[in-house]
């Protein structure tokens, strides 16, 4: 029995639904650690498209337990709505299946017109958030203030903390001049919902010892990418929770020594959405390229992402941050009709070359990338399922690639169906 974290090893987006789709087949239960309703996960199933934004996607299949750990911001009104919406899709959402952590914070309409404030008044230093909430919801986490789940429970309680929460953010609204928040109006919106929100909470750190216990296979799901990560991102362009394999054990309350196997997700070229450093970047014809290919949108936002060639020394950084072990690559086939395909192998900085992404973001704007070249393979690799069926230069730009990050590829994508999958190592049984 082993028990997989996976995560994205860029910034995001690099096709984490289909892989922990994949992987769920195999597991038992699948926990979703941080995060809130702003990181999309996109399935292909037996051609049914299924959107999710916070739902782990262990749910939309039989016989899986998903978990939204300790470590995840919930919208309580944005998850009934997405449960309500994939119900409609065919997929059953009980107790049984579904069961949110006790101790997780409640994302609260204040929240998301703070984010919105912020961003709005933040100019040309816009962070590039998705305005949902999750920073000030974290921020009140952090600041020992936030509604949680077991709130919820008491009206006395609830009323308790909401004199607490909103005492800080009215007079911060005040100053403003923004409409503040009555108390006894958000209280009565909270308690209407409160029973649907109850029934699917839990106790998850206990029941996970239990699943444990019981030797069941566990997935943790993360969300965004390591290079949001609140520490080791490109901060202040970073997601507001960490987003590394370390947090699978934190935001669910299980221990380290439950992690067995980090898969990190890693996109055969790079992207990014909003604002930030980005040193491969293409703002030409084959970024453009790149983006109509891969259909480049976010799944939550539906802004296009920004696309550039693949990035090795930004992924090789985030493998020996997070101790990811194997490799899934995704859409390879995005790169079928380049005659030439680079790769990042170095940086030059102020005239001299380094080799990992500096902390100050005034060097990560003007970091410059330094690039290996490989000749294209022309043809078609979308469906393929067998690594000796690719083209000859796929799998040599496969090998380097390998080789340059320090990581075993543990499987290759080569199309958004769950069965165009090359497995080369299974991590629940390696």
């Amino acid at each position: 029995m082993k028990n997989v974290v996976v995560v994205g090893s860029q910034w995001g987006d690099e096709g984490k639904g289909k892989i922990v789709d994949w992987l769920s087949s195999e597991a038992d239960i699948v926990v979703r650690f941080q995060g809130g309703h702003n990181a999309g996960h996109t399935l292909v199933i037996d051609k049914k498209i299924f959107k999710l934004r916070l739902l782990p996607s262990g749910i939309v299949r039989k016989g899986k337990i998903s978990i939204l750990g300790n470590g995840v911001v919930i919208d309580p009104w944005s998850l009934l709505e997405e449960i309500k919406e994939i119900k409609k899709q065919g997929i059953d959402v009980n107790p049984q299946n579904f069961m949110i952590s006790e101790s997780a914070s409640l994302i609260l309409p204040f929240h998301q017109e703070m984010d919105e404030i912020r961003e709005d008044a933040a100019g040309n230093e816009k962070i590039g958030t998705t305005r949902r909430g999750i920073g000030p919801c974290y921020e009140d986490k952090v600041g020992r203030r936030s509604i949680r789940i077991m709130d919820l429970r008491s009206e006395s309680n609830l009323d308790n903390r909401l004199e607490n929460v909103l005492l800080h953010h009215n007079a911060i609204r005040k100053g403003l001049n923004k409409k503040i928040f009555r108390k006894d109006d958000l209280k009565k919106k909270l308690l209407e919902i409160a029973p649907e929100i109850l029934k699917f909470a839990q106790p998850v750190w206990l029941k996970l010892d239990q699943y444990s216990k019981d030797r069941k296979k566990i997935l943790f799901e993360g969300a965004q990418g390591i290079l949001l990560d609140v520490d080791h991102g490109t901060y202040p362009y970073v997601t507001s929770s960490n987003t590394v394999p370390a947090m699978a054990a934190t935001g669910s309350g299980s221990g380290p020594n439950k992690i067995n196997y980090i898969l990190g997700i890693t996109k055969a070229y790079t992207t990014r959405v909003g604002s930030g450093p980005f040193p491969t970047e293409l703002n030409d014809e084959i970024g453009e390229s790149l983006g109509r290919r891969g259909k480049e949108f976010g799944t939550v936002t539906a802004r296009k992402r920004r696309c550039g060639w693949f990035d090795g020394v930004l992924v090789r950084q985030t493998i020996k941050i997070s101790g990811i072990k194997g490799i899934a690559l995704t859409k390879l086939d995005v790169l079928d009709e380049m005659e030439e395909i680079k790769m990042c192998v170095e940086y030059e900085l102020n005239g001299k070359k380094i080799n990992y992404l500096p902390a100050a973001s005034e060097d990560q704007f003007n970091i410059r990338p330094i690039y290996k070249s490989f000749p294209g393979w022309k043809t078609e690799t979308k469906g393929i399922r067998n690594f000796k069926d690719l083209p000859d230069n796929a799998k040599k730009y496969i090998h380097a690639l390998e080789d340059f990050v320090g990581a075993k590829i543990s499987s290759i994508s080569t199309s958004p169906e769950r069965e165009d999958t090359i497995l080369v190592e299974d991590p629940f049984n390696s």
